[in-house]
């Protein structure tokens, strides 16, 4: 059975290309996160994807368990939508603290949100 993963061309990796898809356009704003997005550029000849960037800073979430949930959520989300995604550079920052709750909590909230995100990004 092959495992479902996000491959490293789907994902910024590269100051620069941070730096560039945060300069772009502002898609989506939440509670929680705002997704930027700049279109992106076809790499040594393969063909341009939506690729995925995420900035979770430690003031808004100081537990890393909570960076690292945040982290697994918005990753999961953008792998199930990528192929229907435009081909794009995408940065989902987190833009505020995040507040006290339990993480399952916090977890089906911040999913809500990314799928929201997304969704409208494809229509």
């Amino acid at each position: 059975m092959t495992r479902a993963t996000l491959p490293a061309g789907a994902r910024l990796h590269r100051p620069s290309e941070f730096a560039a898809a945060l300069k772009g356009r502002r898609l989506a704003r939440g509670a929680f996160f705002i997704v930027s997005a700049v279109p992106s550029a076809p790499a040594d000849g393969e063909p341009a994807c939506a690729r995925l960037g995420m900035v979770i800073a430690k003031r808004f979430a100081p537990r890393a368990v909570t960076r690292n949930a945040l982290k697994r959520v918005i990753r999961e989300a953008f792998r199930i939508r990528r192929q229907a995604l435009p081909a794009h550079d995408y940065v989902v920052r987190l833009q505020g603290r995040v507040p006290p709750a339990t993480l399952t909590e916090l977890k089906r909230t911040a999913r809500a949100e990314v799928d929201a995100h997304f969704e409208r990004i494809l229509r």
